[in-house]
């Protein structure tokens, strides 16, 4: 199984970015799909879950400004990020969980955002 995750980079407050995670070598279907970030110095938190039906749930400090979404057909989650402030500035790691099965967990992507 491999989480192969992209997107991230260096941008202004006020910038957008798009994160991509997609899963290859997974048999089953794919049940919950998590975006989480890890700030310097802090502990890992949750941003982002959509279930398999299409149902998701935010951290406040995100809401209004994320969305997240998926492509079932590419086994693939995304986060839509707008309106991006410093404290947005973390690594950004995904989290896929099949069906009846363990999670797994992306390699992480950098996010800067400078002011």
């Amino acid at each position: 199984v491999q989480l192969q995750a992209s997107g991230g980079g260096l941008v202004q407050a006020g910038g957008s970015l798009r994160l991509s995670c997609a899963a290859s070598g997974i048999i089953s279907s794919i049940n919950d799909m998590a975006w989480y970030r890890q700030p310097p110095g802090k502990q890992r938190e949750l941003v982002a879950i959509i279930t398999s039906s299409g149902n998701t749930n935010y951290a406040d400090s995100v809401k209004g400004r994320f969305t997240i979404s998926r492509d079932n057909a590419k086994n693939t989650v995304y986060l839509q990020m707008n309106s991006l402030k410093p404290e947005d500035t973390a690594v950004y790691y995904c989290k896929v969980t099949p069906w009846g099965r363990s999670a797994y967990w992306g390699q992480g992507t950098q996010v800067t955002v400078s002011s």
